[in-house]
């Protein structure tokens, strides 16, 4: 019997072992990281219905790739796996608390709920601090230390108009 939980309708009642097992699975994922050298202490997985339907570790130095963090992989896999962009009605677990660009992913991805086993402080402690992007982005675009310049808006807003007045495109 579905039952509704702040915003979100969840079809299944987990207790807490249920939790305890993904996060244990998450937290495995990133030992297995370290053990392997496969990249960082970061492991996610990412379940729906009671299963786990994807799961990684951070991939970020043994694939060249600086957004394949444990979380966006799971991600990638998860949608893979299920055929859709769209995992709502999933819950990730992961073994810290998500970076900005995890959690950003985890926002578009639409999942329901985040399980995270380390916080940010404990990441920070260990040389993965990502205070300075939460400092940045409440800068103005002109007081950041990246610079950012914007160029041929008036060009760039013809893709925006194609996307507004296409019959085939997919909301997301």
């Amino acid at each position: 019997m579905p039952y509704l939980i702040g915003h979100f309708l969840w079809k299944t009642v987990f207790n807490m072992e249920q939790h305890e097992k993904f996060m244990a699975e998450a937290i495995r994922y990133s030992e297995e990281n370290v053990k392997t050298g496969l990249g960082g202490p970061f492991g996610a997985v990412v379940v729906r219905d009671g299963e786990i339907i994807a799961g990684s570790g951070n991939r970020v130095t043994s694939s060249n790739d600086p957004t394949a963090h444990a979380e966006v992989s799971a991600i990638r896999l998860a949608c893979k796996a299920i055929n859709t962009f769209d995992l709502s009605g999933c819950v990730i677990y992961t073994s810290c608390e998500p970076c900005p660009m995890c959690l950003s992913a985890i926002y578009w991805a639409r999942i329901d709920k985040v399980y995270f086993g380390n916080t940010k402080v404990d990441a920070a402690e260990v040389g993965f601090d990502d205070k300075f992007i939460y400092d940045e982005l409440d800068k103005p675009v002109e007081a950041r230390s990246l610079p950012v310049v914007q160029l041929m808006r008036d060009e760039a807003l013809g893709a925006f108009n194609l996307w507004s007045e296409s019959q085939s495109r997919i909301e997301y």
